[in-house]
């Protein structure tokens, strides 16, 4: 797999107060994480590899084309940065490679016999449930 290199640069990011437990220090602590990314502006990445991402990820993309990460998992503002980092970098693994074309096929002949074997017998079955006329 190769490895992506953003520039640190290009990440913008802000911080806010963390929703959930955490006691006082919550209150008073900035430890949410939003990291923010002009995918449109970046260098560091082929224009497929852009194109796949916006569209597999447009959930994660507002309207001015900014991709948006956000990470409150730790009580540490450094470590939410790291995650979400961590986070862009696997989505943009995901989309590295282009998918691979589906190949049609087709289902052997004494698949389908079998099948439609299978079919004749079970309709038999049922037919043979019917009502008796004496």
């Amino acid at each position: 797999m190769k490895k992506l290199a953003i520039p640190f640069e290009e990440f913008k990011f802000s911080y806010s107060r963390s929703s959930g437990a955490g006691g006082q220090n919550v209150n008073k602590v900035n430890s949410k994480v939003t990291l923010e990314w002009a995918i449109d502006e970046s260098n560091a990445l082929a224009l497929e590899v852009k194109e796949r991402f916006k569209t597999r990820y447009k959930n994660l993309i507002n309207n001015e084309g900014i991709v948006q990460i956000t990470s409150q998992e730790s009580r540490s503002q450094k470590i939410n940065q790291d995650i979400c980092i961590k986070k862009l970098h696997q989505l943009l693994e995901a989309v590295l490679l282009p998918p691979k074309a589906r190949k049609k096929t087709k289902p052997k002949a004494s698949a389908v016999k079998e099948r439609l074997d299978s079919k004749r017998i079970e309709g038999l079955k049922k037919k043979l449930r019917g009502k008796v006329d004496f």
